[in-house]
Order: structure tokens, then C-alpha cells, then sequence
């Protein structure tokens, strides 16, 4: 038998097009073959289980081969293989009507997987890396005659009788000059472990060597030797796979770090498991993230059939989930999935909210179930629970349940405990609650010890979402502000009734304000006499809520760039009523007036950390003068 013919795409040879556009993702070649290889295989178990197949099905290995010198890489599958006829139909004809069409489509293509999965073109991303391709292939089907199909990279074809003695199928590629790197057997190794390490049929490539026992030595030793065995690849039943009452701790544990084997062992996981109305598998482990809003965030792997996709999930988990770590598995994504797919696919909607809804749902369970558990790894999932909420909308309305509020003698309270805690002594005149925060305790402990000192609770926001948070807070909380604790002088962040008098006439009150303007002489530092308690601090340094928002906002990417390049620019009240600033007053000597007021306000620089260089060099020799 033999036969010549051209392959039905209406052009005279397009494959110099596919080569070219596809070029620089032409490692997937191998994930398409090794995928229609596995499809063969499947298919042949499928008919035996129905009966439709009587032979014995045997071992049913893929073989992948390298051959350096005679430049090929062969793809040997066991499975139904194909006939004559068939490879004409599967092969010669390529799933689109005609050369035009294709043209003006592939324009529109962001990368390969795309055009492949638009035209049908697997097998024939053989042809990205290879000038010619040969199948030897026998079909299952009884009495079959071995086939044989040679094209070399034009739309001819030649089909003849097959040199192939057992069933299944052979695809060997003669490797182009251009991609003489895939002749590379560590270069294989690499892209065999992306795609193909957990697909469901096992995968050899090459030999290993491993011991095994062989007897004793002459004082009763045992003793190993060296042998060569298969190399299989892949985990053929990995963790997803399987129902979550045959898993165990360890089980999942184990699956992580096949996965990933340099990190630290996740908190928890949960396992997705769902047949309608999409298919969907997978296990998402969640990691511990402490305060690192900069994580790789390609940690969560896509799978179609155990058939590895991508790690870029941003179009099917939601945008605070990919901090999450796992696998995905869903037939429902097509294998040569693309970007402009999964925003049109519905499918992909719903399991993107599915997702969502797990998480959730399993994160409010162990809150309810072991809430001191949840408290004590509440540093590690804290930042991952504020980002779903800023950022979803369904995610927040459950979150409500099981997000925390730390304060700073780490207590732990839900949204509506502590609501309920601060609404009576956190009040302020005009019916408004209050919360106080700290953003970091080192450099703002005067200003919560003072918060403490008037009975008030003070929060602890420091992760990298909180500016994020506490605007969220602010929205969705009636009549309830957040301020930070070193924003303003304690009695000026809750203002109540009680007004204290200032003890300075208004004359006495303007010349301790030119006092203290000479003393600091920076403009950015503006100075406002407050009337105080005489226990409070004679001087304090604050920045004003609101532009301090914005610039931690504008830093963290909040689209507030206006405000991020602005100059900081700071507030110093002076405690009209501390006996130090009557003392200042009435001192005869100017030097004595000065060296006081600038050590009171250099007091208050070093308390909130910003006394720095020469100023420190000048506040110590300054004290030591003083004490002197």
C-alpha cells in the first residue's frame, strides 16, 4: 500500500506560518503528543472495560526516546493506534475550512496554546520544532495492517504500509536546526516535569540507577549493587485525585511537598470536589504568608485532565486567592486554553465563585470549630481574609463572620465584639465611634500609652492591606472612624465635651508659638498651642490622619500618586497647660528659652523615631549640658 496526497487546508504550505507564530512556546510540542499519546491510551482501557476490546491491554507505558546522533525524539504510545483510513481522517484533515480563515484569525492569537486550541492544530505543533514527522502506527482493531505517514513540513503527504508489530503508535520527530535544544536530555527532563508529571498513564523517559540488597559481606553485612531501571516520570494517582476520605494529614501533607519541597508546611487545605455543574478537582493549600504582600503568586497550577496548563490562574481564582497555593483540575478548561477563552467562557465564572465560596466556607468552620487554633494563625491568614474583603464583595459578606481585630495586648475580636466593646468609651461628642490604631508599636509607644492611660482600646493594623482595611472599615461600619494613634494628641482623636481652658492668655499663647517656630525652624513642622492636661507630654509631633492615608496608600499602589510625591509635613502641639512651657515663659535668659523649647520638641521627635544624625548628635550633647 501507498499512497501521496495534500492535506486538505486549501494553501499551498502554511506551516511555515504556524512555525513561525508559534516559536516561542515551542516547548508545548511535547505536552500536545504526550497528551494525544495519553488520550490514545485511555481510549483503549475504555473499550476494554466496555468489552469492545478482548486483548489483553498489558502494560500500557509511554515511552518517550531521544536519539542525539540520529537527532529524532520519538513518542511511543500502546493504545488504540490508527488505520490507514484514519490517520487520514484524524491527520490530513486540519479542524478549519481553509487557509483565508485561518490568516485572518490568527491575528487576534496572544500565544500559542490559543492557536492550537482554536484550529485544532496538537499534532502538529510536532511540526514548530521538527522538518519532518513520521507515525508508525498499528491499530487495536483485529486483522489491522500496520500504516505508516510521512510529512515533511509542505502540505504533501505520503501514507504507506507500516513497519509497527504491536499495537499502538509511534510519532518521531526529526528535529530542526533551529531547535537542536530539545536534543538536550536535561532540557526534556524539564519540560516532561511541567506538564506531564501527574498524568494518569505512566511516562518513561530514559533509565535511573537505584540500589538493591545483594547478600552479605564477609562479616554478615548486607551489601547493595547498582542497577538500571525504567525512569517513570510522573505520579500517576496524585492527592486531587482521589476521594478526601481515602487522604489522610499526612497524605496532603506528603502532596505538598511533591509540589512544592522547599516551603514551609501549609496551615490547612481544602479539597475541591464538585461534578455539577462543571467538573472541578483540586487541593488548595493555604501557605504562611505572615506579612509578605509580595509573594510569587504563580503557585496555584491549572490542570485539564491531569494535563498541566498553566500557573497563571488570574482568570479563574480570584486576584486575593492567588496567594493560595494548589492544583485545579477541570476538564471543563480546555487544554489549549487561552487568556481571551477564559474571559468569555462561562464555566469559568462559576468556578471562579465556587472557589470563593470553599474558602469561606472553610476558613468560618474552623473559626467556629477551633477558634483559639484559628486566633494563633491568625498572623498568617490575616492579610489573605483583609485582601478578600477589600477585594470581593461575596468573599466579604461571609468574611464578616470570622475576620479579627487584634488589639495591641493581642486580644483577638470579631467585627462585631468589638463594636461592641469600644461603642460606650470610645464615643466622641458628635456620636461618632472611634478606633484607635497602631501601625507600629516600636515608634508610636507614648502615643498608645497614652491611649491607655485615658482607658482606651488600641487596635493593631500593621500588615502591608491594612491602609486598604481601615478604609474598608470605615465604609462599611455606621458612623465609625479609624484613626491612627500617633495622628493627633489622644484628646483631639476623641474629642469629648469636656474642653479643657488653656492657661496661656492670647498674647502669652502667640509668643510660645514664635518660640517654638525659632527653635525647630522647618516648615514643614507647624506649630499649634492646644490646651491639654498637665499630665500629658509638653510637646507632640503628629501627622494629620488624612494625608498620612494617603501617602501609605499612594506607597502600597493605591493610585494616590498625587499624595506620594508630596513632602511629609507634620503638626507640633504644645501642651499649653504643662508646667514646663510656663517654666519656658518665665525664664529671663533667651539662650535657656530656646535650648528648653527645642529639647521639648527634639523629646517628642525621638519618641515617634525620627530624631536621626546630626539633630540626635546635637539633642545628647544638649542634655548632657542640662544636667549638668
Amino acid at each position: 500500500m501507498q499512497e501521496k496526497g495534500n492535506i486538505s487546508i486549501h494553501t499551498e504550505n502554511i506551516f511555515p506560518v504556524i512555525k513561525k507564530f508559534l516559536y516561542s512556546d515551542n516547548e508545548i510540542f511535547l505536552r500536545e503528543l504526550v497528551s494525544n499519546a495519553v488520550d490514545a491510551t485511555q481510549k483503549l482501557k475504555r473499550l476494554a472495560s466496555l468489552g469492545n476490546y478482548r486483548g489483553e491491554v498489558g502494560d500500557a507505558t509511554i515511552e518517550i526516546s531521544l536519539d542525539e546522533v540520529a537527532k529524532t525524539i520519538t513518542i511511543s504510545d500502546k493504545g488504540i493506534g490508527m488505520t490507514a483510513d484514519e490517520i487520514k481522517k484524524y491527520i490530513n484533515q486540519i479542524a478549519f475550512s481553509g487557509a483565508t480563515e485561518f490568516m485572518e484569525k490568527f491575528k487576534e492569537a496572544k500565544d500559542a496554546n490559543e492557536i492550537i486550541g482554536r484550529f485544532g492544530l496538537g499534532f502538529y505543533s510536532a511540526f514548530m520544532v521538527a522538518d519532518k514527522v513520521e507515525i508508525q502506527t498499528l491499530s487495536y482493531q483485529t486483522d489491522a495492517e500496520p500504516a505508516q505517514w510521512v510529512c515533511d513540513g509542505s502540505t504533501s503527504y505520503e501514507i504507506s504500509t507500516g513497519k509497527k508489530a504491536e499495537r499502538g503508535t509511534d510519532v518521531i520527530l526529526y528535529i530542526n536546526k533551529e531547535s537542536e535544544e530539545f536534543l538536550n536530555k536535561s532540557k526534556l527532563d524539564e519540560i516532561l516535569a511541567k506538564y506531564c508529571r501527574f498524568l494518569p498513564v505512566p511516562i518513561k523517559f530514559g533509565k535511573k540507577t537505584q540500589s538493591e540488597p545483594d547478600g552479605e559481606d564477609a562479616e554478615g553485612k548486607p551489601k547493595y549493587k547498582s542497577i538500571e531501571v525504567d525512569n517513570i516520570i510522573n505520579n500517576t494517582n496524585p492527592a486531587w485525585t482521589k476521594a478526601p476520605s481515602e487522604l489522610k494529614d499526612e497524605d496532603y501533607l506528603a502532596f505538598y511537598r511533591e509540589l512544592y519541597p522547599f516551603s514551609d508546611e501549609p496551615l490547612f487545605w481544602i479539597h475541591l470536589n464538585v461534578d455539577y455543574p462543571f467538573n472541578l478537582t483540586g487541593i488548595l493549600y493555604f501557605p504562611k504568608i505572615k506579612n509578605d504582600f509580595d509573594l510569587q503568586r504563580n503557585k496555584i497550577k491549572l490542570f485539564s485532565r491531569q494535563v498541566f496548563i498553566t500557573d497563571e490562574v488570574k482568570d479563574i481564582v480570584p486576584e486575593f486567592l492567588m496567594l493560595l497555593h494548589g492544583v485545579i483540575d477541570s476538564p471543563d478548561i480546555p487544554l489549549n486554553v487561552s487568556r481571551s477563552f477564559l474571559q468569555a467562557d462561562s464555566n469559568v465564572k462559576r468556578i471562579s465563585n465556587y472557589i470563593t465560596k470553599k474558602v469561606a466556607d472553610k476558613l468560618n468552620e474552623l473559626f467556629k470549630t477551633e477558634r483559639k487554633s484559628f486566633e494563633d494563625k491568625w498572623k498568617d491568614i490575616g492579610l489573605f481574609v483583609k485582601y478578600g474583603m477589600v477585594s470581593e464583595d461575596k468573599f466579604a459578606e461571609k468574611a464578616n463572620d470570622f475576620a479579627l481585630l487584634q488589639n495591641v495586648d493581642k486580644e483577638f475580636f470579631t467585627l462585631k465584639e468589638y463594636a461592641e466593646k469600644v461603642k460606650d468609651i470610645q464615643k466622641d461628642k458628635n456620636d461618632n465611634i472611634i478606633y484607635l490604631y497602631s501601625n507600629d508599636l516600636a515608634t508610636q509607644d507614648s502615643f498608645v500609652t497614652a491611649a491607655k492611660d485615658k482607658g482606651y482600646d488600641v487596635l493593631l493594623l500593621d500588615s502591608p492591606i491594612d491602609s486598604h482595611f481601615v478604609n474598608y472599615l470605615e465604609q462599611k461600619l455606621e458612623k465609625t472612624q479609624l484613626k491612627r494613634v500617633d495622628s493627633d494628641v489622644i484628646d483631639k482623636l476623641i474629642q469629648k465635651d469636656d474642653d479643657k481652658a488653656l492657661d496661656l492668655s492670647e498674647e502669652e499663647s502667640g509668643t510660645v508659638k514664635s518660640l517654638f517656630e525659632k527653635a525647630i525652624g522647618k516648615e514643614n513642622m507647624q506649630v499649634e498651642i492646644e490646651a491639654l492636661g498637665s499630665e500629658e507630654m509638653p510637646v507632640t509631633v503628629t501627622m494629620d490622619e488624612f494625608m498620612r492615608r494617603m501617602k501609605d496608600m499612594a506607597q502600597n499602589g493605591g493610585g494616590m500618586g498625587f499624595y506620594g510625591n508630596l513632602p511629609d509635613s507634620y503638626k507640633v502641639s504644645v501642651n499649653g497647660n504643662h508646667p514646663l512651657i510656663r517654666r519656658i515663659l518665665s525664664s529671663a535668659d533667651d539662650g535657656e528659652k530656646e535650648n528648653l523649647a527645642k529639647q521639648a520638641f527634639d523629646l517628642a521627635l525621638l519618641s515617634r523615631g525620627l530624631l536621626t544624625g546630626s539633630e540626635l548628635t546635637s539633642f545628647v550633647k544638649r542634655s548632657v549640658s542640662l544636667i549638668n
